[in-house]
């Protein structure tokens, strides 16, 4: 088969409303990066990281006859001004980014179909075995940060990320990898407040607090639960002090912005019934951490803030019918306030 053009995918990726996109020979990644980091056990209870990892190393295992990676790229920063000081990350404020991307990708499927029928693809979102990082790399769209994070010269780390495996060759591939920014810069580091940030851009989860917030289902360990006083979903502060994020470039798209949900405070956020979290959460990213989590995290944030006024909402958290990760959790809360009084 002709090498497809470059240039076409590009603009296919364009109409589908990918801000990057880039794209890399699918030859194997060596396992030795990976394997450091399942053997260190800095994946925590993610089994699933390991579990298909032959598959994350070769993505002929995906698709067979795979020539290509297609490397897809959104800024996700908006102008979220009536959003600050959310306690929620910025990429979980506005409509789900893996739904928005699952969209984007299903147009530029039908597009390179209509225009090259018989290519056969693999795609996908953060749920598939795809090193979605590894291959923006290898396309040319950025370097990973000391953080761990994708840095784009255009958007900073403020991307998603989709990727997309095709058995056809291009005409054109990245000339070499995005240059390192990162210099002896080492912000994200030092600010890191769990100290989840390792040296040889590795990260940490059981020490991160994205990963207590998101996909811990038990109760966060103690040693953790003072850092969690600016947030109950995510945690932007790596990114935030990082100075190649210092110019940010706002997207104007409308799926990004701020939802209602974004605007409520931790104290909101625990106190918040039923029938609030089912109007304003499906949709969004943090129906990950679920009615019970995020009541949960809320809870600790309340207490790591030493809240005096939350006081009300945290007694009802105690209530009989609630589970034990949120009772746990107010418990503790009510405790650090008690003392703050007693002190």
């Amino acid at each position: 088969m002709t090498p497809l053009p470059a240039a076409a995918l590009r603009q296919l990726a364009q109409e589908a409303r990918f801000d990057l996109c880039g794209f890399a020979r699918a030859e194997p990644i060596p396992a030795e990066h990976l394997g450091r980091w399942l053997e260190a056990g800095y994946a925590a209870d993610m089994d699933w990281m390991g579990a298909r990892a032959a598959e994350r190393l070769d993505v002929a295992r995906l698709l067979p006859g795979a020539r290509t990676v297609v490397s897809f790229a959104c800024n996700y920063l908006v102008d979220d001004a009536a959003a600050a000081g959310s306690p929620i990350a910025r990429y979980a404020r506005g409509r789900d980014y893996h739904a928005t991307l699952r969209d984007r990708i299903r147009a530029f499927r039908r597009g390179l179909r209509a225009r090259y029928p018989g290519v056969e693809t693999y795609a996908g979102v953060d749920a598939t075995p795809l090193m979605e990082k590894v291959w923006a790399v290898r396309a040319g769209l950025g370097h990973v940060g000391k953080n761990g994070c994708l840095i784009t010269r255009e958007y900073g780390s403020w991307v998603v990320l989709a990727t997309m495996v095709l058995d056809a060759e291009v005409d054109a591939y990245a000339d070499g990898m995005a240059a390192d920014r990162c210099g002896p810069c080492r912000l994200c580091l030092t600010h890191c407040p769990t100290e989840a940030i390792l040296p040889g851009r590795m990260v940490d989860a059981r020490a991160c607090l994205s990963y207590q917030t998101i996909e811990n289902e038990s109760e966060v360990p103690e040693p953790l639960r003072a850092a969690l006083g600016g947030t109950v979903f995510g945690c932007d502060i790596c990114q935030q002090v990082c100075p190649l994020n210092r110019a940010p470039m706002p997207t104007p798209d409308a799926r990004f912005l701020p939802r209602p949900v974004a605007g409520l405070t931790a104290r909101e956020l625990a106190g918040m019934d039923r029938a609030t979290y089912d109007a304003l959460v499906p949709g969004t990213a943090l129906a990950r951490a679920g009615y019970d989590g995020l009541r949960r995290n809320a809870a600790y944030t309340l207490g790591a803030a030493r809240d005096a006024g939350a006081r009300k909402v945290l007694a009802r958290l105690l209530g009989e019918h609630e589970p034990e990760r949120v009772r746990a959790a107010a418990r503790w809360a009510l405790e650090q306030l008690d003392g703050v009084a007693h002190g």
